[in-house]
């Protein structure tokens, strides 16, 4: 039976054997110019309704999209294969994102101030048992859903069908998480300390990458002693073209792809004035729905204060929208110019089931953890905010649990003798 990775298309894998490179499949014209035409209008209508810097962020979606689909920038697969074969790789490639992301915050977030005149912020938030818990949970929810929240984004749009379960179930998770967020964050808050900003410090920005740069240092040394002693496969991504047809048409070294997404990330804090955030926008969109249907959303702690205006606002104008909208067209025209869009109808009932459960998890577990591999891990480690390494080691510790649960749902673990990514 396939897994839901195993029946993703071979170009949006997160696990591929090393093969030599074959030749590309041709591409999908029809399309790619339907790609095309959907961006120009919507990229448009947002330069119009809502101005140059939400189109500018537009723009920043649709790029994070093509990189994340071209290097098949894994954060499930990273962890899983780690955990499973102790292939350290895609955790290295992490580390080095996160190194290059906190050397082009650092200035930003010391200036306070970016592009368009906003002020800049970074993602800071407290330490405590909403991010112990709600990390965990997305550990283990990845690792069932098939895909994290931006994996879950590219692979949308590239064509894979079973995925949009997966979404939908993580946008109902999001507002269940909403719903339950003052609990978490505020009546527990007594269990946790306040945000902690490695830049509190008389060293301030310079001493805060220091220190990040050194803790990545060593977290890029242990995982490759890791991969040594475990005698862990290379990682395998075969290039699906060469020369300079691979950056539109083949598969992208890790590296660069960790390179490409620490500096758009830069730049999304620079236009935005905030870190690149997935999740946020699954919260709004569904409770914008269930405020529809009659549920008193603006009740719930979440939406108090500031964040109430979201749910008065266009959606054009949410940046985590634009952002996510921008993702899956993005790697819906870089699957259409690599001729690898392929739509899959049928799923079996159990991958399905661990869909709906995983989607679910990962949604209420990015509330309570305030956010996911992207906003709180990525973003919160290279905003020196301590509560992203908590975040990437309950998450560690949930996909722990999720390589024992998988196979409950017929998901198949990766072996030793396997040629991992």
């Amino acid at each position: 039976m396939a897994t839901l990775d195993q029946s993703l298309p071979r170009a949006v894998r997160p696990l591929a054997p090393r093969v030599a490179a074959a030749a590309a499949p041709p591409p999908r014209s029809g399309l790619a110019a339907s790609a095309v035409g959907a961006i120009v209008v919507l990229g448009g209508v947002v330069a119009v309704g809502q101005g140059v810097q939400q189109a500018v962020l537009l723009a920043l979606g649709l790029a994070l999209g093509l990189a994340l689909y071209h290097a098949r920038f894994g954060f499930t697969s990273a962890f899983r294969q780690l955990l499973a074969v102790g292939q350290g790789e895609g955790l290295r490639a992490h580390a080095l994102m996160l190194a290059t992301a906190s050397v082009i915050f650092a200035p930003i977030l010391s200036a306070g101030t970016g592009l368009f005149g906003v002020e800049t912020a970074g993602y800071v938030a407290p330490v405590g048992v909403s991010v112990v818990v709600g990390a965990f949970l997305f550990g283990l929810g990845m690792q069932l859903g098939g895909a994290c929240a931006s994996g879950t984004l590219f692979a949308v749009g590239g064509g894979h069908t079973a995925i949009l379960i997966t979404l939908a179930s993580f946008i109902v998770g999001s507002v269940l998480g909403a719903a339950h967020w003052g609990f978490w964050t505020q009546d527990l808050a007594h269990l946790g300390f306040g945000p902690i900003s490695l830049a509190d410090t008389p060293a301030g920005y310079p001493g805060a990458v220091a220190l990040t740069l050194g803790l990545l240092g060593l977290l890029w040394w242990a995982a490759g002693a890791l991969s040594r002693r475990r005698g862990a496969p290379p990682r395998g991504q075969a290039p699906s073209a060469s020369g300079a047809w691979r950056v539109l048409r083949g598969t992208w070294p890790l590296w660069v792809g960790a390179l490409v997404l620490a500096g758009l990330n830069g730049l999304v804090l620079l236009v935005s004035g905030r870190p690149w955030g997935v999740t946020g926008a699954f919260a709004l969109w569904g409770s914008k729905a269930a405020e529809r249907l009659g549920i008193d959303v603006r009740a719930w702690e979440y939406w108090q204060g500031p964040s109430a205006a979201a749910l008065d606002a266009p959606l054009l104008a949410d940046t985590t929208t634009l952002l996510n909208v921008g993702i899956i067209l993005g790697a819906f025209l870089a699957a259409a110019v690599a001729g690898t869009f392929v739509l899959h109808r049928r799923v079996p009932p159990k991958t399905i089931a661990a869909a709906i459960l995983g989607g679910l998890l990962m949604g209420y577990g990015a509330r309570l953890a305030y956010g996911c591999n992207i906003g709180a891990y990525f973003g919160g480690i290279a905003s020196f905010s301590v509560h992203g390494w908590l975040w990437g080691a309950l998450a560690l510790a949930g996909t722990f649990a999720g390589l024992k649960v998988r196979p409950l749902f017929g998901l198949a673990n990766p072996k030793p003798q396997d040629s991992v990514c």
